[in-house]
């Protein structure tokens, strides 16, 4: 999705205690959030439902991250921000998180609840964010299904 198709979405970045390093500093205008909604589902069931409106970096300090360093990065690549994990049970991105690393597994209608991926479950990904007048920008769907090794 072109940034420019999200501009309805962008907010301002949370607070960032402790004060961030100069480099990753700016002005609201380039340290700006996004209002993006997501939904994780595994055989079906929704899992988790974070939100990127509560991530504690900005995309472009996410940017900076990756190529302090010297990482490379063209036009056409790929940027993803990894886990997004929002305050609430609801909103955890990850089964680690989720099921406190196995211990509260979840109810996947299955024969037992689950606290891992097994073999033959597929994962989807959706997201969307607010767009102009109301609309909504779909950012699409993304599924993955959990093979057996061998």
């Amino acid at each position: 999705v072109p940034l420019g198709a999200l501009a309805a979405a962008e907010l301002p970045v949370g607070p960032q205690q402790p004060t961030v390093l100069p480099y990753l500093d700016g002005t609201p205008s380039e340290l700006f959030g996004l209002d993006l909604n997501l939904t994780v589902t595994i055989n079906g069931h929704v899992v988790s439902s974070p939100r990127f409106r509560d991530m504690y970096w900005s995309p472009a300090q996410l940017l900076a991250h990756l190529t302090v360093n010297g990482a490379s990065l063209r036009v056409g690549d790929i940027f993803a921000s990894g886990t997004v994990s929002g305050p609430d049970q609801d909103s955890l991105g990850s089964l680690l998180e989720l099921t406190w690393n196995g211990a509260r597994p979840l109810d996947l209608g299955g024969d037992a609840p689950q606290g891992f991926l097994a073999d033959g479950d597929l994962v989807t990904m959706t997201g969307w964010a607010p767009g102009r007048d109301g609309q909504r920008v779909v950012l699409g769907e993304v599924s993955g299904r959990v093979v057996a090794a061998g």
